[in-house]
């Protein structure tokens, strides 16, 4: 597994995103809801790779639900960086490619995608498909 790291830009907040994939190989998608048209975000994902994520301090961790409320977008409050949405009870994530490290290694250029039309179960469905084991830590 390759692991890429990075996380917010105070520190609060870090990532770790392991994939079996080459950065080059993997799909980077801007999706174009006006939450993450606002944030600029690109997210990745790897099904078969796994997203850890370590909060120092919970207290400054933000989460943010809207539209379908499906998941949770998690933002630090210090900072502001939007890091990464998890869905779902066996809990499923996307991480955002700005907050990390060596970004620039995925090459792909961002696909743009429009979920709007997706019913909850729609939603839930494709993110179990797409979207990659997460585990969170506090402290």
């Amino acid at each position: 597994m390759n692991a890429h790291s990075g996380g917010c830009h105070c520190g609060n907040v870090r990532l770790t995103f392991e994939t079996g994939l080459d950065p080059s190989q993997i799909d980077v998608r801007a999706c174009q809801c006006s939450f993450c048209v606002k944030h600029g975000s690109r997210a990745v994902a790897d099904p078969n790779g796994r997203l850890t994520i370590s909060v120092k301090d919970k207290s400054r961790l933000r989460t943010y639900r809207f539209g379908l409320r499906t998941a949770d977008y998690l933002i630090c409050r210090d900072c502001g960086v939007y890091v990464a949405a998890i869905a779902g009870d066996d809990p499923r994530a996307i991480v955002i490619l700005n907050t990390l490290d060596d970004q620039k290694s995925f090459s792909r250029e961002p696909t743009p995608v429009d979920f709007d039309a997706e019913s909850g179960e729609q939603r839930q469905a494709r993110r179990r498909a797409r979207w990659m084991p997460v585990e969170m830590s506090f402290g």
